[in-house]
């Protein structure tokens, strides 16, 4: 009784601690849209937690984290979401959440004394370079090629929905250094400086507004055999290593931040609107469902990295925040001021369309918890 009431105690201490932060730092301005001013306000958010000790919460001590318990992490996400903290899915994501993590569990001591601590520091950004124009929750179908020239990769090829690459310094980048081959033993991971000659990036403007994605070109870049991580012709276990991080936990705070959400959606809602008070009920309850397992499947992952079930937490979350902004937009109207906007309902509800495409589709989801997860057998081909 005595320990358990420490152990309260202290996580108590640490919620004030964060909430006193967060409260006191929280940039009062929203994110610009996209550009340079969004590389800029990022970094500049990213360097305020640094500063602040609320950087790398989850990676180990011995590379410049916290590391924190999944514990503590839920708490500072759920602070970070009452705060109305920046979104945590924004240009700084794939550094925190991917690279990161990825250069953690498979980089070598040289890549990651280099790059994590630039990372944590916010000084630098990534994008993803996975998806192609016939390779998308597929990768490993990738046609991006990598041929090894003497102490160097030289690639070529085409990747596409790569978010923010405009602004970002570095790219993982997902290639395949053995064109016969038809498996994804021959693919490689590898870190590519955005900066290299060949490169080209050509931003897309979403339905919803903002230039968040992008196209990139390689025209024989050459990229040191040094930015391997996890070994030529192993970078399928590289991803999968990966995207396990991205189908965990990484989206907590977005989470809790929509259950917030739907909780101001209620109070908004007129006594007379039964119909849409009765949906908004259901959304609150099926929210605290997903937010239960998702706090189940962090804390049962704290001692490894998180299994497929992740994904279903990940098609959970991707198909509630679309039933959310629908029914804002049905509570408030087009023309309404909450939904107008950058930072409005009518964007969310756009752009929550990328929720069960992005990080892998819906189907790949339903495919994943089905084969891995339930142990169905693969359907007929």
């Amino acid at each position: 009784m005595g320990t358990h009431s420490a152990n309260e105690d202290s996580i108590g201490a640490f919620r004030r601690e964060a909430r006193t932060w967060l409260e006191a730092n929280v940039p009062h301005q929203p994110s610009p849209e996209d550009g340079p001013e969004s590389r800029d306000y990022v970094l500049a958010w990213q360097r305020k937690q640094a500063q602040g000790g609320w950087a790398g919460l989850a990676w180990p001590k011995d590379v410049g984290g916290r590391g924190l318990s999944v514990l503590e992490q839920i708490v500072w996400f759920e602070e970070y979401a009452r705060a109305s903290a920046p979104s945590p899915l924004n240009a700084s994501f794939v550094a925190l959440n991917h690279a990161g993590p990825t250069l953690i569990a498979c980089g070598s001591p040289e890549q990651k004394a280099f790059h994590l601590p630039k990372i944590l520091a916010g000084e630098v950004l990534w994008c993803q370079g996975f998806s192609e124009p016939g390779a998308g929750s597929d990768l490993a179908s990738v046609r991006t090629r990598g041929r090894v020239e003497g102490d160097s990769l030289i690639i070529d090829g085409h990747k596409i929905w790569s978010s923010f690459a405009d602004i970002a310094d570095w790219q993982e980048l997902l290639i395949r250094t053995d064109p016969s081959a038809r498996t994804s033993a021959a693919l490689t991971w590898v870190i590519c400086p955005m900066n290299l000659p060949g490169i080209t990036v050509r931003p897309i403007r979403t339905m919803a507004g903002p230039h968040k994605y992008c196209e990139v070109f390689y025209d024989s870049v050459r990229v040191p055999l040094a930015n391997v991580v996890g070994g030529v012709n192993n970078g399928w276990a590289t991803a999968m290593s990966t995207l396990s991080f991205e189908r965990g936990t990484a989206g907590l705070a977005l989470l809790i931040g929509l259950t917030i959400k739907v909780e101001h959606l209620l109070a908004a809602c007129p006594a007379h609107r039964s119909e849409l008070r009765l949906r908004l009920g259901r959304l609150r309850a099926e929210g605290q469902s997903i937010r239960a397992m998702t706090y189940r499947f962090a804390l049962d992952s704290e001692n490894g990295v998180p299994d497929a079930s992740g994904s279903m937490i990940r098609l959970s979350f991707a198909e509630f925040s679309q039933r959310v902004t629908a029914a804002a937009i049905d509570l408030y109207g087009i023309e309404a001021p909450e939904v107008a906007g950058m930072h409005g309902w009518g964007h969310d509800y756009l752009d929550a369309f990328s929720e069960t495409i992005a990080g892998g589709t819906a189907e790949i989801q339903r495919n994943i918890i089905a084969e891995r997860v339930l142990g169905l057998p693969k359907g007929p081909r």
